[in-house]
């Protein structure tokens, strides 16, 4: 007998037992699902009656570092460059050929490393690790495994729960290291002509590799803090962020347990950055059992294959192996890729062409040494930029606006700056001004998939717009269309279409009459029906007249003028 555990209901009504019975057939189409480019979501756990699995979840992030060479070449970094057009002697392992280090990779790694608060080693090592790989020239991997640049630190993030997504929650997960390395090339396989092509552009680039503790429990936590490190990286400026290019890659160590029991086998899910890996994993695996628990769950909209299907093997007496998985997209489901290595399967091995990484403080730098030569720690700290944490809660305390709208602010570039923009600029409060930005204007970007920057209304424009809603100029409703003129980018300010198209309130107290007893006169049915007492008919009758004025009559005269007149006496012959 299947047990339904930590879904916030218990199923014993009758209403209840209905919705079950719904859930277990309808269709799932309008689901309301939230993914973030990361194929983990939240497991939604079904046990029996022996003690209920939970997942763990630890993350092994690759970002790369927003760098115009490579790591130890001068080759161009590039995303679209022609294939094997950015490719060194080095890159590409010729003998006789070094690596040379470069210093802007070691710079964007200990800011890093500061922002998450870990401590910098101020002497690192560089290794090889060996392993054979047709996108891999030298056949190993210059990295950092026994001594990495940067160790310890904590990744603070917070998400949103609840039916309406506004309650935030705060967690932590703990930072094992980071540490410097190359990427690897490209293999693009094509099925059609049973080949695959080498393409060694991404061969070389610098990564910083994030290691960070299995301190999570499901996906939706998952998915929270690698939002985080990616503002965060992007407001460092170490790394662009952009998953669908490969610029974040995230690797998952997956495993279940019973509580008080030591942790499970775990496996490792490789290289999750497309969104539509995660699309194509949820919606055809829901069972009937997930359906019953989405209709009484607050906070899950998702069930995570890969931890569904190891709680279904230890559940089953099976047991869980430690192995290499991919996502397989056309199915939905993880595949086994190849037995997990051990670290002696690697062959690691002290790098012999690199020196110890030595960093500095300003007072500990050597006599005579060239500053171009060298990386200060001290002076990377003072150069740290405010934080997307720090920025949300500077946003709310400061305009006093909700926590939900502050992650919305942050989460798109550009939308802090254009909403302090307008703040600055118009007389309208915050509050207003939010619902604008957010509602409004982040909704015409969204349809015509364009970015803040490239918005044809600037911040200067809506506030003047604004400016004339607060001022009683125009309507809400005109204010509208005012916006979807500017939008067209004609150069007009709000000012000038308002005056040009007429859209300015009006205020003449004969024209609103006449148009309300036009308004009464053709709609006898609801005004018999409010002479009647129905009184919800007056907004309708209030609609009209401000559907025939397009929003341009102040609706409070509006209201003042109906009651008016409908509290006269009926003429002789008019619908009583």
């Amino acid at each position: 007998m299947w047990e339904l555990r930590d879904v916030g209901v218990s199923p014993c009504s009758a209403a209840d037992k209905e919705k079950v019975a719904e859930a277990t057939t309808a269709p799932l189409d309008g689901l309301p699902i939230q993914t973030l480019s990361l194929f983990l979501c939240v497991c939604v756990c079904f046990t029996r009656a022996s003690p209920q699995l939970v997942g763990v979840v630890g993350l092994e992030i690759h970002a790369q570092i927003y760098a115009s060479t490579k790591l130890f070449s001068s080759s161009q970094v590039c995303f679209s460059s022609p294939p094997n057009s950015s490719v060194s002697f080095f890159d590409a392992a010729l003998p006789g050929t070094l690596p040379v280090l470069n210093r802007r990779c070691v710079e964007a790694a200990v800011m890093t490393g500061l922002a998450l608060g870990c401590t910098i080693n101020k002497r690192s090592l560089f290794d090889r690790k060996h392993y054979f790989y047709a996108d891999l020239p030298a056949g190993y991997q210059i990295t950092q495994q026994r001594l990495p640049i940067a160790v310890g630190g904590r990744l603070s993030y917070s998400h949103l729960v609840g039916r309406k997504r506004n309650q935030v929650v705060d967690k932590n997960v703990r930072i094992k290291q980071i540490q410097l390395e190359q990427d690897s090339g490209k293999s693009l396989h094509d099925s059609y002509r049973s080949q695959t092509l080498i393409d060694l552009n991404r061969a070389g680039v610098g990564l910083m590799e994030l290691v960070l503790e299995p301190d999570m429990s499901c996906g939706e936590e998952a998915a929270a803090a690698v939002r985080e490190l990616q503002l965060i990286l992007q407001a460092l400026g170490t790394c662009q962020g952009n998953m669908s290019e490969g610029q974040l890659r995230v690797d998952a160590n997956v495993s279940v347990h019973r509580p008080g029991e030591p942790l499970g086998v775990r496996t490792e899910v490789k290289n999750i950055n497309s969104a539509r890996f995660l699309a194509r994993a949820i919606v055809p695996q829901l069972s009937p059992l997930t359906r019953l628990a989405i209709v009484f769950s607050q906070e899950c909209f998702f069930t995570d294959y890969e931890l569904q299907r190891q709680m279904a093997v230890v559940e089953g007496g099976g047991t869980v192996l430690n192995e290499t998985r991919a996502f397989d997209f056309k199915s939905g489901q993880t595949v086994p890729m190849r037995d997990k290595e051990g670290l002696q399967d690697y062959r690691f091995m002290p790098e012999p062409n690199l020196p110890p990484l030595i960093l500095y403080e300003r007072e500990t730098v050597p006599a005579h040494t060239d500053p171009r030569q060298v990386v200060l720690v001290d002076q990377l700290q003072e150069q740290l930029p405010e934080l997307p944490r720090v920025t949300r809660d500077r946003l709310v305390t400061t305009y006093g606006i909700l926590p939900e709208h502050s992650f919305t602010l942050v989460n798109e570039d550009g939308l802090v700056d254009y909403f302090v923009g307008v703040v600055q600029q118009t007389r309208a409060e915050p509050k207003k001004v939010i619902g604008w930005v957010l509602n409004d204007l982040l909704g015409l970007l969204k349809q015509q998939c364009l970015t803040v920057s490239q918005s044809p209304v600037s911040p200067n424009a809506l506030a003047e717009l604004l400016d004339l809603l607060e001022a009683g100029s125009i309507s809400s409703p005109a204010a509208k269309l005012v916006l979807q003129e500017l939008w067209k980018g004609s150069g007009k300010s709000a000012k000038q279409i308002v005056e040009e198209q007429g859209l300015g309130l009006m205020r003449d107290r004969s024209e609103i009459q006449q148009v309300c007893r036009r308004v009464i006169d053709s709609h006898p049915d609801e005004v018999s029906a409010l002479r009647a007492g129905n009184k919800n008919v007056l907004n309708k009758l209030i609609g009209q007249v401000r559907k025939q004025t397009k929003g341009r009559a102040d609706p409070q005269l509006v209201r003042a003028i109906l009651e008016e007149e409908l509290s006269r006496p009926p003429f002789h012959g008019e619908t009583t």
